[in-house]
């Protein structure tokens, strides 16, 4: 049998790149800050939100993202619309979308209780000193929670919007006649898509350098000391969600998570490295379909989930919010945890298309409650890019389980044939 040369594999790259990215932080900042430009570039591009920073390894990092970023939208509109088209009975695609909505609340609810619990065992806000780690700008994050509401967020939100056309379009292609060569060409494009998103990935290493380097380079090991029990305590809680929660829902459709973590390696990697599920997101995608989920079935859960099933940002809300109040010595009654899981099973369900992600959506939640004072946000700034991966690869890999979970529960699971 040939062995396979470790250099041509992906995973080793993105992991070297990480290696030296961290490297590259901790002995050579500057270089890793060396500024390129003045500021930060920001510009719209196929109703993507592409951005990168002034620093040499925020442009490495900007670049990847940005061009992976460019094949989420139509990926989305194509692949929903064509698993509506392929599964042909729109009862079928109600009971899968009906299915998919009530397994998001469910397992997100989930996280948001273990979150809590956690919390309240541990106590990693009691001893921080404020003075000592406070003292950042958090006027961009109290400004937009002000004015965070529903409707903005569905007019703002392109993913959103995406998500509801393609809907309304794949309905709409099951009733056109002599649809077979439009639905044809929606096929070849789509393999084209993917063909040129399959070489847009070897820039994976480019990318996990670039957002380790600005990492360990701007914030330093050092600086996560005074917050280090709050940072021990949410990897600890992700890790019990997803090997002993995902882990019993995988167990429970015949499949094992750590089988499937190390099916889905390369992806966890540069979510890892980039602190972004949407660097992996339309390879994931892949993978689930060659493992065996139909593609009608990745098509409608997996963009849906990428809005709705955040379960890695739950736990980070939930504890995040009992971390600052207890900082603040501010003790929380049974009426308000119950009002904080009300409050975050709705608005942790916008996190994902908010700028600033679950950061917004935490000052947001603040200001619902008017208990815990918003200045506490300045205490995450810091130590927020480095909780951002552990959040990125547990939403990732829910999203991954549910898929699956939904495939073999809707009879849509055909595993390879292997001799």
């Amino acid at each position: 049998m040939k062995s396979k040369n470790i250099t041509h594999n992906l995973t080793f790259w993105v992991l070297l790149s990480i290696l030296i990215g961290v490297l590259v932080g901790h002995f050579a900042p500057s270089l890793a800050l060396y500024p390129v430009f003045e500021s930060k570039i920001s510009y719209s591009l196929l109703g993507a939100d592409l951005a990168f920073g002034p620093t040499l390894s925020e442009v490495f990092s900007g670049i990847f993202i940005s061009l992976v970023k460019l094949f989420i939208h139509p990926i989305i509109f194509l692949t929903i619309s064509l698993g509506i088209v392929n599964m042909g009975n729109l009862k079928k695609v109600g009971r899968v979308g009906g299915k998919a909505l009530l397994y998001f609340e469910v397992v997100t609810t989930v996280a948001l209780l273990i979150g809590l619990l956690v919390s309240n065992v541990l106590t990693p806000g009691e001893g921080v000193i404020r003075s000592d780690v406070a003292g950042g700008d958090i006027s961009k994050y109290t400004s937009k929670a002000a004015s965070f509401s529903w409707i903005l967020f569905l007019k703002e939100n392109f993913t959103i919007q995406v998500l509801g056309f393609s809907l309304f379009f794949g309905t709409f292609l099951n009733f056109v006649r002599g649809k077979a060569k439009m639905v044809s060409g929606m096929h070849q494009a789509s393999d084209w898509v993917f063909k040129a998103l399959h070489a847009i990935m070897y820039l994976a290493p480019l990318g996990a350098l670039g957002g380790m380097a600005y990492t360990i380079g701007k914030f330093g090991i050092h600086s996560l000391l005074p917050l280090a029990k709050l940072m021990v305590s949410v990897y600890a809680t992700m890790a019990i969600f997803i090997f002993v929660v995902l882990g019993l829902i995988m167990r429970n459709c015949g499949e094992r998570i750590g089988k499937f973590l190390s099916y889905i390696k390369e992806e966890l990697l540069i979510v890892l490295g980039t602190s972004s599920s949407e660097a992996a997101l339309p390879s994931l995608m892949l993978k689930l379909e060659k493992m065996g989920c139909s593609k009608s079935v990745v098509g409608l859960v997996v963009p849906a989930g990428y809005s709705f099933n955040l379960d890695g940002t739950s736990i980070y809300l939930s504890m995040a919010t009992l971390f600052l109040a207890q900082v603040y010595g501010i003790q929380l009654n049974w009426e308000q945890l119950l009002t904080i899981i009300g409050v975050l099973m709705v608005t942790s369900k916008g996190a994902a298309g908010v700028t600033g992600s679950g950061f917004v959506v935490l000052a947001s939640t603040l200001t619902a409650l008017q208990v815990i004072p918003l200045e506490g946000l300045a205490l995450l700034l810091g130590v927020d890019r480095f909780m951002s991966e552990a959040r990125a690869i547990t939403n990732f890999i829910g999203n991954g389980v549910a898929t699956v979970w939904l495939a073999k529960h809707e009879g849509e699971f055909n595993p390879p044939v292997t001799d």
